[in-house]
């Protein structure tokens, strides 16, 4: 069994896999058919083929998600298949948090590691439909790449990685992927769809735009143009990606997509279930200063001997340790390395651990982390990019 060691980078606590750079494309006026589906379907001399087992590709990716759906077919995929395909949609919809940089790319990378090809889908369209950025897609297009550039500066491996923008490849395949919009429109019931809509951060009685309305058909109909195995998406999206595996038993398809679905990292004030890029101190944001970190983790919920929905041990166990694998708190009887996160939790619940020690030592770790996104953009087209992308109004 092989162990979970840092990678030469120093970076994330995950199986050691070379990193290499993947030239990232802007998002084109028009695409055509034959290089938006090599941008989908690379060829095999360009992936990474993972030695583990099944049985340790299976930990890795179980170690992903809080849920999988079901353990049972994730390991007759990895069984099957040598480079499964794990889909992740994103609306490009402003700042990116921590969650959404940091947990994102030690996910990405955990699995690649594993051999699978990670295809992210640049909901670019999907968030015009949700009314993003004012529907500007311009707007939208500048968000995509802003959020591109900060997964290339955190670390994320990008050799079994490939960005594909909805725009391009739905207007390059128009047919195929309309087919499967209109096809799960019509077996699925309104009131079935409006349960989805908790997707697109709305509840199932908010008014909806005729648009909205029609987003979880698209996102559904993604699973399948994308020849997805496996959606890789947060516990806030598991309505949609029960409707797809619907979808699949409905057309008697051979597979459902499995479902591996992440923790949501909670909001840094009490009672906060996930963070909110509309309220700036419910979040760690990627480029935040030194000073900005330092004082959100401040002034942050974070109760005395109480581990439930303390948002400090949240970023501890699923950023910290999953990017370092190790924190070092210094209490009363001195520093301490922490390297199991039920031990940490044991201290803090117990008294050994104060949030006055806690705190600063979850500051330096995060400010170590998000440093090189910070110089990644402190000059050149990053900077002029990132200034560009704060003009913008956030809009719900």
């Amino acid at each position: 069994m092989s162990t979970v060691k840092l990678n030469k980078t120093g970076k994330f606590s995950t199986f050691d896999v070379p990193s290499v750079n993947q030239k990232i494309s802007k998002p084109k006026a028009v695409a055509t058919a034959s290089t938006a589906r090599a941008a989908a379907d690379p060829a095999d001399g360009d992936l990474f083929t993972s030695t583990l087992s099944v049985d340790e590709k299976v930990a890795i990716a179980l170690s992903v998600g809080e849920e999988a759906i079901t353990e049972e077919e994730l390991r007759g995929l990895f069984t099957a298949k040598e480079h499964p395909v794990v889909y992740d949609g994103f609306e490009p919809s402003g700042r990116m948090h921590i969650a959404q940089g940091v947990l994102r790319a030690i996910n990405v990378n955990k699995l690649t590691s594993t051999g699978c090809i990670f295809k992210f889908w640049v909901a670019d369209w999907f968030a015009q439909l949700n009314n993003k950025m004012d529907g500007d897609l311009k707007k939208i297009q500048a968000v995509g790449q802003y959020m591109i550039e900060i997964w290339k500066a955190i670390g994320m491996d990008m050799r079994n990685v490939r960005f594909l923008w909805a725009s391009e490849e739905i207007n390059a395949h128009a047919e195929e992927y309309w087919t499967l919009v209109m096809d799960i429109a019509r077996v699925n019931n309104l009131a079935r769809i409006q349960r989805c809509c908790t997707i697109m951060g709305r509840k199932d009685t908010d008014e909806m735009s005729a648009a909205q309305i029609f987003y979880p058909c698209m996102q559904c109909a993604d699973v399948f143009f994308l020849k997805a195995d496996i959606c890789q998406l947060g516990l806030d999206q598991r309505k949609v990606n029960m409707l797809a595996r619907e979808y699949a038993a409905e057309k008697k398809k051979k597979f459902k997509p499995v479902i591996v679905s992440h923790h949501m990292l909670l909001g840094m004030k009490e009672g906060q279930e996930k963070m909110s890029k509309s309220d700036p101190d419910s979040a760690i944001f990627m480029e935040d200063s030194v000073e900005d970190v330092r004082r959100k983790v401040k002034k942050a919920y974070c109760p005395p001997q109480v581990a439930e929905k303390n948002p400090i041990l949240d970023y501890t166990k699923h950023i910290i340790l999953g990017y370092y694998g190790k924190i070092t708190i210094t209490t009363s009887e001195g520093p301490v390395e922490y390297t199991n996160y039920d031990t940490l939790e044991a201290d803090y619940v117990s008294g050994k651990i104060h949030p006055g020690d806690l705190k600063p030592a979850v500051s330096e770790a995060l400010n170590r982390i998000l440093e090189p996104v910070r110089q990644h953009f402190s000059q050149g087209e990053p900077k002029a990019l990132l200034e560009k992308i704060k003009k913008f109004k956030v809009t719900r």
